[in-house]
């Protein structure tokens, strides 16, 4: 029990399960955006099911630690580049995220071309359940292997990872509902989310292809262009209320 005294184990945890936490935005993001595409009632089914399944990837990644450093092994050669298991699964997840966050932009801005008129809920009806489920856990996968690897390059012992994970996950739980309340309500929320999606998929890209692009300079960015669509968001809310009055 020597551990409960130990200060480093705490710090360990505590700025671990911060870095998780940071580290899931981008999961929560994508799966809030996918989820609002279904009707409502499944919406937090199908939350608590991609979350649960993020929770239980992490978990047996965290199980295998020897698999998962022999992912990092190289298996062949581009160009003088070695390409290990990793960098194929950060790229294919990155390319899937591209593809995915391009698709949701041309149908928020271009339309569902099957939508008929006068039925607003078409498109969310026509997104499968189970087939929202399987990109999420697709994408979970992604997200998974690299927070399992910041963990394990972070902290020695295995209960650490566990419980930073699992706090993360928590978080992202109760986080998970109004966040996609909030992005199904604005609009240029929901844009400014599928270009961080963009953003992310090119840097799991680029990490996969050997350019590492340091998170810090990603977050910094991300933001950034939060706080300027906060200050759009008062500012808009603002004119609404003036106008109202000015309508009294």
């Amino acid at each position: 029990m020597e551990w409960l005294s130990d200060p480093q184990i705490w710090i360990s945890l505590l700025t671990l399960s911060a870095l998780e936490i940071v580290l899931g935005i981008d999961n929560l993001v994508f799966l809030a955006i996918l989820a609002d595409r279904l009707p409502e009632p499944q919406r937090p089914l199908a939350r608590k099911l991609g979350l649960g399944f993020a929770l239980i990837t992490r978990l047996m990644l965290l199980g295998s630690l020897a698999w998962i450093i022999k992912l990092t092994d190289p298996v062949f050669a581009v160009f003088g580049h070695a390409v290990s298991w990793r960098d194929i699964i950060l790229i294919g997840g990155g390319v899937f995220l591209l593809a995915k966050a391009t698709h949701e932009i041309h149908g928020s801005l271009e339309g569902e071309e099957d939508d008929a008129p006068g039925t607003p809920g078409a498109k969310a009806a026509k997104a499968g359940f189970v087939s929202t489920i399987v990109q999420i856990g697709i994408l979970d996968i992604v997200f998974s292997l690299d927070s399992v690897i910041t963990a394990v390059g972070m902290a020695q012992q295995l209960w650490v990872m566990v419980t930073a994970v699992i706090i993360a996950v928590l978080v992202m739980l109760v986080s998970a509902g109004p966040l996609s309340a909030f992005v199904a309500k604005h609009p240029t929320v929901k844009m400014l989310a599928l270009s961080f999606l963009l953003l992310v998929g090119m840097t799991l890209v680029a990490d996969g292809m050997g350019y590492h692009i340091p998170k810090g300079y990603l977050y910094f960015a991300m933001g950034f262009s939060v706080l300027v669509e906060a200050l759009n968001l008062g500012a808009r809310r603002r004119r609404k209320a003036v106008t109202l009055r000015n309508s009294l």
